[in-house]
């Protein structure tokens, strides 16, 4: 049976008790007060990421789809660090919603990696799209160094992505699944921009760019270069999917970027839009709505994440969904892994 809504009373009495006892992180609060028992935010924060990045503008969506169909309700949507940070703010309280990666979102919910002994417990309103796991190489590198399978790329010049970037983590856990040590390459840590000027200067062998398929950076390098991808075998496959954080296997389609014409497998990690525990279940279930009512808007600042922007993705959530979700997936027909309900929706 899933839990019901507190009365009035009884949230006016949750209300009062927070105030006494001043802020609570959100998974206490959650503990607490019950999962999705928490009073209703009518003046939503919405974490997201840097303003140039893809998670501010979905973030301008969705405040947009709050504030225009949930009577009663606003929302703002604050720059930050992006997925780290953002779990973060929502266990302090300091935020209701929250885009993150789905990897971030695992290792805060078992209290891994950055959440080393202090797990944070979020839970799903929607998934995203997928950001994929690109090994970015030269064609020149790539065959002078015999990279078929991404384990080739132990005792070259690897870029992991900038300092205490998504990117960085998510090659990281890569490293970890792999059994693969930082000491067993020449680690660099360079964003986008400089680890393509990087290759081109022949001061790199490889890189990774965890981001969205069809990437302008990876793109824009193509046009000057001869780029190559390098494929992640089964064997890799196997062990990044069934290690930690949430990743599922991926295949870039030939021709998605110029000069390397044949399909691609790799990992990717999908995007999510999370919440802390305690968010009231009602206003989940109406955000939730309201969103895949007016997914076009979301559509709208990123065309590329049309094919997934469906309930049907919720399939790949990094973490348990949220009750006040399950509903609305029910009442479409969608189907979510037992693994990923929640307590209240499993009973």
């Amino acid at each position: 049976m899933r839990r019901t809504l507190l009365p009035l009373a009884a949230v006016s009495a949750s209300v009062l008790l927070l105030a006494a006892c001043g802020e609570q992180p959100a998974e206490q609060a959650a503990e607490e007060i019950g999962l999705g028992e928490g009073p209703v935010q009518n003046n939503l924060s919405i974490v997201t990421g840097g303003t140039t990045g893809v998670y501010y503008p979905i973030g301008g969506a969705l405040r947009g789809i709050i504030g225009d169909n949930l009577e009663g309700q606003t929302a703002s949507v604050e720059a930050t660090g992006a997925s780290v940070e953002n779990i973060r703010l929502l266990g302090a309280g300091d935020g209701h919603l929250g885009i993150v990666q789905g990897d971030a979102a695992d290792q805060g919910f078992t209290g891994t990696a950055d959440f080393e002994g202090s797990p944070v417990e979020t839970y799903s309103l929607a998934v995203l799209y997928p950001n994929v796991f690109h090994a970015v190489t030269l064609a020149g590198i790539a065959e002078s160094n015999g990279f078929e399978c991404f384990s080739d790329v132990v005792g070259h010049r690897y870029s992991v992505g900038d300092i205490g970037s998504g990117n960085e983590a998510t090659t990281n856990q890569v490293f970890e699944s792999l059994e693969i040590a930082s000491s067993d390459l020449e680690i660099q840590q360079l964003g986008y921009a400089e680890t393509a000027n990087a290759l081109t200067n022949n001061q790199l062998d490889a890189g990774s760019w965890v981001v969205g398929e069809g990437h302008s950076g990876i793109t824009e390098l193509g046009t000057t270069e001869d780029i190559a991808l390098v494929e992640m075998c089964d064997d890799e496959r196997d062990a990044v999917v069934s290690g930690y954080g949430g990743y599922t296997e991926h295949v870039i389609p030939g021709g998605t970027y110029p000069g390397v014409d044949d399909d691609v497998a790799t990992i990717a990690v999908w995007n999510a839009l999370v919440v802390p525990g305690s968010f009231n279940e009602e206003q989940a279930y109406e955000i939730t709505k309201a969103m895949f009512e007016h997914i076009d808007e979301v559509v709208g600042v990123y065309a590329p994440g049309e094919e997934y922007l469906v309930p049907e993705t919720i399939e790949n959530s990094p973490v348990p969904v949220h009750p006040g979700a399950v509903r609305f997936y029910e009442e479409q027909g969608v189907d979510i892994p037992a693994d990923r309900l929640p307590e209240s929706a499993d009973e």
